[in-house]
This record gives structure tokens, C-alpha cells and sequence, in this order.
């Protein structure tokens, strides 16, 4: 299936129907007054977050979307029909942007959330309202309200709890195949992953994550050099990141300068990335090497306060170690979040009463 994270579309709700103009007439009733009813609201549309989904790729077919008007009003002061409201279904993780000021209306992040984002024009009313005593018998109503109208742009990011990053062809794709279900497209050329994967990782008693391989990063990935913003965007949604190097290349200059240039990207892009708990591996040490090589970088490393690990992601030597380490700081994410929310705190911890 191919993935869109991105569409722009057009939303129109329905308009207020028109008031109505009526007069009673009945036997035995020589004075009836006006009676006409009011116009029904025109439908709204509402978006709603659904786990089902996972991609806006149907919006590139159908790029506009309106709801029913509301019907006019009738005699006998009866309302008319309210317009049916129009219900999209959009991924969780997705913004609504207004296009025109580029001002984030909604940010759906959990299953059955909903945003109303284009509300229906009220009904106009008939002329039964407009009845005083200088005009008993009025003969005009109120058109009705229109409905709300706009360009919207959707932007999906991807929900997961760990990211992976890298350089491209650093072997992420070969790690999500090896740790969950997730089958990526897998070669020895550059931009093998064309869209994020998503997988699903059990590690331990009850324990699992989410884990997304993003496509490599390069140098001006902030501006849109390779695959760009396009996917950087989705590395926002992670609670942490494994940055991982590969060190084997031709073209090796250290680990250090690998690790240095992805994270400048990543800080240009959003300097809020940068604060993300990062765990830093080197992949490939079945090659001899990368073997002779990692002994220095990982010592480079340990001189600037960071541990590397080092694993295969083809042999499967060092997953274990990886998974373990990401389960453990996720708990500590977990509960740093919790402690800035205020949350598994005492009472009077959190000064109630």
C-alpha cells in the first residue's frame, strides 16, 4: 500500500436553510398570524482519529469534501431538516493545518478523538419571529447562516515509541525485520526505505514498543536534501531515538563525525529533537572491519560521556543488549513524563489538600 503522510484538501459544511414565510389559514380562524418555521443548520464536519487507518493516501483522490445543506423552513412553524453532519476518518498521529495561515487547528494523537472542523450555518428564522405590534403580518424571513468553508491541510506523524535514525544503507531496515513482524524492503543501495515502517516489538514478560525505521538522513535534510523534512517530521512523535552508525564504509571518517552530522540535522530541523534520550549503536561487527575500527570510536565515545553498543543486525549478536537497554529507558522516559505532568505523585506532593 502506498504511504501518504500528506494531503491538502478543501472542507465545506452545509448551509443554514432559509426561514419560512407563512400564514395560517384555518376555518373558524378569521386572524391566523405569520406561522412559518425556521431553517435546519447546515451539517457540520468532523474529523475523528482511527487506529485503522494509516495513511491519507484516499485523500489524494478525493481532494474536496461538503455536507448537506440544512432544508428550509416550512408553515405550521415547522423546522426544516438540519443538514447531516459528514465524518472523516484520518490516522492517529495526523495535524489539521489551516492552509491559508498555516495555524495547527487540531493534533489527533489517541483513538476516537474528534475535532469539528467546519461548522454548519444556523437556519434562518421563519417569520412567525418577526411578528410585533407596529407588523402583524411580516412578510419576509431570514436566509440562512453559510456554512464554514476552508483549505486544510493533513499531516500525519507517526505515533511510535522509538525511532530509528541514521545515515542511509546503516542497516535500520535489517534491525526492525530482525526485532518485530515488520518485513521493510531490504537492499545494499541508499533510500531503500521510501516510507517509515512501523513494528511491533515483545521483549521480556509483558513488555513491548513500538519501534518506526525512518529513511536515512543526509547532510541538508533540514532543507530537503534526500528524503528530507518528509520524514524528519515523523521522529517529533518519539520518545526516544537509537542513532545508529555504520562504520565499514570506504568513505569512513569516525563514528564521531557520523554521529555529529546526523544530530546537527535533527537540531535545525527542531531543536527540541536534540533533547531526546538517544541510545547510540554501531552495526555490522560480524565485518572484520568494523571490528578493527569500533575499538577507537567506542573509546571516543566513552571520552565525551556517551556508551555505544555494538551489534549485528544480520548475525543477531547484541540485539538483546539493545532491546533491554531501550526497555529500560522507556520506563525512565515513562516516569519523567509523568513526574512533569504530576502524575504517581502523593497527594500532598502535588499540594491537595
Amino acid at each position: 500500500m502506498k504511504f501518504i503522510d500528506e494531503a491538502k484538501i478543501f472542507i465545506q459544511a452545509g448551509h443554514g436553510g432559509r426561514g419560512c414565510v407563512s400564514f395560517r389559514r384555518e376555518k373558524f380562524v378569521p386572524r391566523g398570524g405569520p406561522n412559518g418555521g425556521d431553517g435546519g443548520k447546515g451539517g457540520d464536519i468532523t474529523f475523528y482519529a482511527s487506529h485503522n487507518l494509516a495513511t491519507l493516501l484516499d485523500f489524494r483522490y478525493r481532494p474536496r469534501h461538503s455536507a448537506p445543506n440544512g432544508a428550509k423552513g416550512e408553515g405550521n412553524n415547522r423546522t426544516g431538516r438540519s443538514g447531516e453532519d459528514v465524518e472523516i476518518g484520518i490516522p492517529v498521529g495526523t495535524v489539521i493545518i489551516e492552509a491559508e495561515s498555516q495555524t495547527i487547528l487540531a493534533d489527533l494523537t489517541r483513538d476516537g478523538q474528534r475535532f469539528i472542523a467546519a461548522r454548519g450555518g444556523i437556519g434562518g428564522k421563519g417569520n412567525a419571529h418577526f411578528t410585533s405590534s407596529t407588523n402583524r403580518a411580516p412578510h419576509f424571513a431570514q436566509d440562512g447562516m453559510p456554512g464554514e468553508e476552508r483549505w486544510i491541510i493533513l499531516e500525519l506523524k507517526l505515533l511510535a515509541d522509538v525511532g530509528i535514525i541514521g545515515r542511509p544503507n546503516v542497516g535500520k531496515s535489517t534491525f526492525i525485520s530482525r526485532v518485530s513482524a515488520a518485513r521493510p524492503k531490504i537492499a545494499d543501495y541508499p533510500f531503500t526505505t521510501l516510507v517509515p515502517n512501523l513494528g511491533v516489538v515483545s521483549y521480556g514478560q509483558n513488555q513491548g514498543f513500538v519501534i518506526a525505521d525512518i529513511p536515512g538522513l543526509i547532510t541538508g535534510a533540514h532543507t530537503g536534501a534526500g528524503m528530507g523534512v518528509q520524514f524528519l517530521k515523523h521522529v517529533e512523535r518519539t520518545s526516544i531515538l537509537l542513532h545508529i552508525l555504520d562504520i565499514s564504509g570506504e568513505d569512513y571518517q569516525g563514528a564521531w563525525d557520523l554521529y555529529e552530522s546526523i544530530n546537527r540535522e535533527l537540531g535545525l530541523f527542531n531543536t527540541t529533537l536534540m533533547n531526546k534520550p538517544q541510545i547510540v549503536a554501531i552495526n555490522k561487527t560480524d565485518l572484520p572491519v568494523t571490528r578493527e575500527r569500533m575499538k577507537k570510536d567506542v573509546d571516543i565515545f566513552r571520552e565525551k560521556g556517551i556508551e555505544v553498543l555494538t551489534f549485528s543486525a544480520v548475525t543477531g549478536e547484541g540485539l538483546d543488549e539493545i532491546l533491554g537497554r531501550i526497555t529500560k529507558q522507556l520506563e525512565r522516559t515513562t516516569r519523567t513524563q509523568e513526574e512533569q505532568r504530576g502524575e504517581g505523585k502523593p497527594d500532598d506532593e502535588k499540594g491537595n489538600p
